[in-house]
């Protein structure tokens, strides 16, 4: 993790000073669903027995004139250290120092079943106004849900759900 975080940094800080914060956060995004469809790609990345200038070439083929110079540079720094295999964890620090500097929270939101639009509005609202922060949220209904909600945010859980609070009321009458 401390990796990710040194890696990440350095390339938040170069896209800073660059002003170009947005654009690297869009480009990891098309590198990491190309990595994503195509897992043999970061094993190629990753092996030793390739020669860097290979590996090299390939990441320019797949992605020079589609993503920032930057981020491909980024990429070719990765593999020559070594740390191909760490894309992933790089580009989710990379959000969190975004998301920081913005001002802004990544929320996921599970209920029971789909909520309204206006359900969704009031919920971000509510969300924003505790956390002084602008809230992006990913909805997710659960049917193992009986009912509620359940909020990650911040590395914080806010579980409302029915279910947990079944699982309290049985765990006082066990007592």
């Amino acid at each position: 993790m401390e990796l990710s975080k040194s890696y990440a940094g350095a390339l938040y800080s170069l896209a800073a000073e660059c002003g170009v914060q947005d654009e690297v956060k869009t480009a990891l995004d098309v590198v990491a669903q190309a990595l994503r469809e195509n897992p043999e790609y970061i094993e190629f990345l990753a092996a030793p027995s390739i020669p860097m200038d290979e590996r090299s070439a390939a990441l320019d083929a797949a992605f020079g004139g589609r993503v920032p110079e930057v981020v491909v540079s980024f990429l070719q720094v990765l593999c020559r250290r070594g740390h191909a295999r760490s894309f992933f964890a790089c580009a989710e620090e990379y959000r969190r120092l975004l998301d920081h500097a913005k001002r802004v929270a990544q929320a996921r939101i599970v209920s029971a079943v789909e909520l309204s639009a206006a359900q969704k509005q009031a919920l971000v609202e509510k969300l924003e106004r505790r956390s002084g922060k602008r809230v992006e949220a990913e909805y997710i209904v659960d049917g193992t849900l009986l009912g509620g909600l359940v909020v990650e945010m911040e590395g914080r859980v806010l579980d409302g759900s029915l279910k947990k609070d079944l699982q309290h009321v049985k765990e006082v009458i066990e007592k």
